[in-house]
């Protein structure tokens, strides 16, 4: 099965490569629009999604005798780690909504952001004058609390999408190593997902990478320290661009050096995988 349409692959690949980099302003137009219809999904489903987020605070009986371990560096014992309050009150809700307006496959990925969702739409073709009619929407949900709360996003190696080449037949898709360039440190950054996957049937699909970040409040910081609880506070959206837009045109990380910079993980960290 693994080399069955590869003859395929490779050549439509190469021609959607080619054509996407020729037409960058189509991928650039598609994380728009794709951004513009989350954004508007997100606050149409408000009422629920903070209903269902909050619950978690409310459930604290049933799972008081059994928290979830504590994550990062130096936890301080007063918070609760509320990783999959964001990935299943908002995260597992994203297909639901989202097939309001698109036409969704749940097509199988053995890595990749927590959502991964082949959407068909006819804006699609639009943007691309019939190119394709499809994408592949990445969502990742990065949930975070106050002393967290900063303008920038964590992402692992296979939550961003490189610049994909395919140059020998039986190599396959290969990423160039990006640099994360930070004030006084650097390191490599071995992104692990391409800017176009194309399908078995010959379909291609662009990537569109966005991150959702859920940032919750803890009401033990408000002055009263019997109050215990960690309701939504906002939710910002984010869109990672496309690997294309990233090292060829417009090559966004020639442009803004210090869009990618080292991440918090710790020197023993397998290097593939930092972020």
């Amino acid at each position: 099965m693994f080399n069955e349409f590869r003859k395929t692959q490779y050549e439509l690949y190469d021609k959607a490569r080619k054509h996407f980099v020729s037409n960058y302003e189509q991928l650039i137009e598609l994380e728009k629009y794709f951004f513009s219809v989350l954004y508007k999904t997100l606050v149409n489903s408000l009422d629920e999604i903070v209903r269902d987020y909050n619950e978690a605070s409310y459930l604290y009986p049933f799972w008081q005798n059994y928290p979830p371990d504590d994550r990062g560096r130096r936890p301080k014992g007063d918070q609760f780690p509320w990783i999959e309050v964001g990935e299943h009150s908002l995260g597992c809700k994203l297909p639901r909504l989202l097939g309001k307006h698109f036409e969704i496959r749940d097509i199988g990925l053995p890595t990749g952001p927590d959502q991964r969702l082949v959407v068909k739409d006819d804006n699609i073709s639009k943007v691309t004058e019939k190119f394709t009619d499809s994408c592949w929407l990445f969502i990742d949900v990065k949930s975070v609390g106050p002393r967290d709360d900063q303008d920038h996003t964590v992402m692992s190696h296979n939550q961003v999408s490189g610049r994909g080449e395919w140059t020998e037949f039986e190599k396959g898709v290969e990423n160039k190593i990006i640099q994360a360039k930070g004030k006084r440190t650097s390191h490599p950054f071995y992104c692990s997902i391409p800017p176009i996957y194309v399908l078995s049937d010959g379909k291609i699909l662009p990537v569109i990478l966005l991150v959702v970040k859920p940032v919750y409040k803890m009401l033990s910081l408000n002055g009263n320290s019997k109050q215990r609880g960690q309701p939504l506070n906002r939710i910002t959206v984010v869109s990672i661009p496309n690997g294309l837009l990233l090292e060829e045109k417009p090559n966004y990380l020639k442009k803004y050096p210090s869009l990618f910079f080292p991440g918090k993980d710790d020197k023993d960290k397998n290097a593939n995988k930092v972020r």
